[in-house]
């Protein structure tokens, strides 16, 4: 596998994560022989690379590496803070009623420790409503295309505050909802996760350069937003 290189210099590198890639070893593989982002991206460019933070194995979009450890040191620790800009797009069940709103909820570590502050900005880009049944409820089905910028870094964040205000996200098995992750793959052929870390931007601790990378969406995304006719502007 090629991954995609979107952004290089002298200390840092960033991917297009593809969309059940692992990021590193980890113990909730359970693949016979895993093969993780790391891993091949080492290989590919023929240095070793450190991950300077997590996206879920599911979710695509921008995954940062450094070039050395010293690097990683000047950099990782601001992953905990508001100075690494994250935006990430999703599509989720129904359509939320303000156009931009605030997810102020706390979670628990790693899914079952001690509750954490947990702040997700959310931003409307766009609404649809299908004429298919995915729920005996309704006759149509509505969906919205929005924008997400964490403010905090929990594990799972954005999918579970979106639980939490029963906008689930589309193909998330772990999280949302099972009626409409059936109806997407029985009506779309819609197997993925439609969460994307579509942008990264930050202040580089070396040149002091802002540093912004995008990541394009992958093609089972793009053929979601065109099947739900959602307005969607890269």
């Amino acid at each position: 596998m090629l991954l995609e290189i979107i952004f290089e210099d002298a200390d840092y590198i960033a991917i297009n994560k593809p969309a059940g890639l692992l990021v590193h070893k980890t113990k909730l593989a359970k693949d016979e022989e895993p093969i993780f982002a790391m891993q091949l991206l080492r290989d590919q460019i023929g240095q070793w690379v450190y991950p300077l933070h997590r996206i879920d194995r599911p979710t695509s979009g921008v995954l940062l590496f450094s070039k050395s450890p010293e690097a990683a040191a000047l950099l990782q620790p601001k992953f905990a803070t508001t100075e690494i800009r994250k935006a990430y797009l999703t599509i989720v069940r129904g359509i939320p009623k303000e156009d931009h709103f605030l997810i102020d909820h706390p979670l628990k570590k790693e899914l079952d420790g001690e509750l954490q502050e947990c702040k997700t900005e959310f931003w409307k880009l766009s609404e649809t409503e299908i004429p298919f049944a995915s729920t005996p409820r309704y006759p149509t089905s509505r969906y919205a295309l929005l924008k997400a910028y964490p403010h905090t870094g929990r594990m799972h964040q954005i999918r579970r505050h979106l639980a939490h205000a029963r906008h689930y996200i589309i193909g998330d098995s772990t999280h949302g909802e099972n009626k409409q992750n059936r109806f997407f793959r029985e009506t779309f052929g819609s197997y993925n996760l439609l969460l994307h870390a579509a942008s990264l931007e930050f202040d580089h601790p070396i040149t002091n350069e802002v540093v912004s990378i995008k990541a394009e969406l992958p093609e089972h995304f793009k053929k979601i937003i065109e099947y739900l006719k959602l307005d969607y502007f890269n």
